[in-house]
């Protein structure tokens, strides 16, 4: 045969292959759309807190004007508390903020260590260097979180925090890492910033270590566009947190919240959050358990549709039920084979990627080279800061892990029809994928 027409007919034989492994056509005519969840649910709740805010001239959470006193802030910091189930809750700029008011409060400084996946997002890190401390990465397990089997390892004299991060809505399996961090008398930070309203065994992610971080930024469950929270049932450490976030400062809804308060004024920044914001996460907050509840009916149902998948395996749930339900995540024994069912997604319609909303911190090349604000950044000019070693060669595992899972997104707001999509979209292209 005369190599052109060996070429087309290999062509042919391919796009035949093709088409066989995705059926006659695409599962859906137009791609399904991966929205953020909060913005989905704003209504005339969040527009009437706004308006009031607006009406009485009053956005600042800590100045009455006219007879008027600010509430907004305060009337959401007792609800989140509330809902979390801790004694106390501070409202906040960001969720980064929430983390740096976690070290403050913890007394993380310089020559401390602090533990924390691999893989999550850069403010987890930028938080532990900013207090002059320095970051250790432990890798992950197939859940994305923390995993706790590589903790102990890390844990040297000056390991002071650990902080387990929640990532991608699953709850990290917290019962081994509260037991080593008892074990070390180490302290305990939950980043709960994308799985703002899970749970671990029944109780709320951010109540069971020592302070719990929230975001609440666009892409979190309940938003005011930016915004954070942390959480603590210790007065003391509560205390240091609203201190550092206001200038050193206590305000009169936070002494009642403490009833008393015991220290002096240290240095601190501005983290305060505005009664703008304030009004829209109240409004947020009171839709946090229906939002939740239609993601997990949602993504319960691609479960089910799912199973019986010949070799199909899931993401790691250390608590299904506490899960919020998005992304679902397949595992696959190569990248190849990953890559290839990301690609067959795409041409059903329905959206699909591999784990994100986070980064691998030790292979960024800020932290590999340890690069900081000054040359002179205490994190990385002490004997241990100059030895320790980043880079892919620190978290192999991390690495592997995140290059073989795929996953689709799962709306609250998503119809029978777009998770009948889903399902019928992964049972054709999970198998042509294994087949690569």
């Amino acid at each position: 045969m005369e190599r052109r027409k060996f070429v087309a007919a290999a062509a042919g034989a391919a796009t035949a292959a093709g088409q066989a492994a995705q059926g006659a056509g695409p599962v859906r005519e137009k791609p399904l759309r991966d929205e953020h969840w909060g913005p989905l649910y704003y209504d005339a709740a969040e527009k009437a807190q706004v308006d009031e805010v607006v009406d009485t001239g009053v956005p600042f959470r800590f100045t009455a004007r006219r007879g008027v006193a600010p509430v907004k802030v305060a009337t959401y910091e007792r609800e989140f508390a509330t809902k979390i189930g801790t004694r106390y809750a501070l409202a906040l700029s960001s969720g980064t903020a929430a983390l740096e008011c976690a070290m403050a409060a913890l007394g993380v400084g310089p020559g401390d260590e602090v533990i924390m996946p691999a893989w999550t997002w850069h403010s987890d890190c930028t938080a532990v260097v900013r207090a002059g401390a320095l970051p250790v990465f432990a890798e992950i397990d197939e859940s994305f979180n923390l995993d706790a089997k590589d903790i102990e390892a890390r844990i040297t004299p000056q390991t002071k925090v650990i902080i387990a991060v929640h990532l991608q809505g699953n709850p990290a399996d917290l019962d081994p890492i509260l037991e080593i961090a008892r074990k070390h008398k180490l302290r305990v930070i939950e980043d709960c910033s994308q799985a703002v309203g899970a749970s671990y065994k029944g109780k709320r992610l951010g109540s069971m270590g020592d302070i719990g971080t929230y975001s609440h930024q666009e892409s979190k469950t309940i938003t005011s566009g930016e915004g954070g929270m942390l959480v603590s049932s210790d007065a003391e450490l509560f205390e240091r947190a609203v201190r550092f976030h206001d200038v050193g400062n206590i305000f009169a809804p936070h002494k009642a919240m403490l009833g008393e308060t015991k220290l002096a004024p240290f240095v601190g920044t501005n983290f305060r959050m505005s009664e703008f914001a304030g009004g829209v996460m109240l409004a947020q907050l009171r839709k946090l358990d229906n939002i939740i509840a239609a993601a997990r009916t949602n993504a319960s149902r691609v479960y089910d549709g799912l199973r019986g998948i010949p070799d199909l395996k899931f993401r790691l749930r250390p608590d299904p039920l506490g899960d919020l339900g998005s992304p679902v995540f397949v595992r696959f024994d190569t990248k190849a084979q990953r890559e290839r069912f990301l690609e067959l997604m795409k041409a059903e319609n329905v959206p699909a990627n591999g784990p994100g909303g986070s980064v691998i911190l030790p292979i960024q090349s800020y932290i590999e080279n340890k690069i900081a604000a000054h040359p002179s950044w205490p994190a990385w000019t002490s004997a241990r800061g100059k030895a320790i070693r980043y880079g892919a060669a620190s978290c192999p595992r991390t690495i592997d892990i995140l290059s073989r899972f795929g996953g689709v997104p799962v709306g609250p707001k998503y119809t029978r029809q777009d998770v009948d999509d889903i399902i019928a979209a992964v049972r054709k292209a999970y198998p042509a994928a294994l087949r690569t």
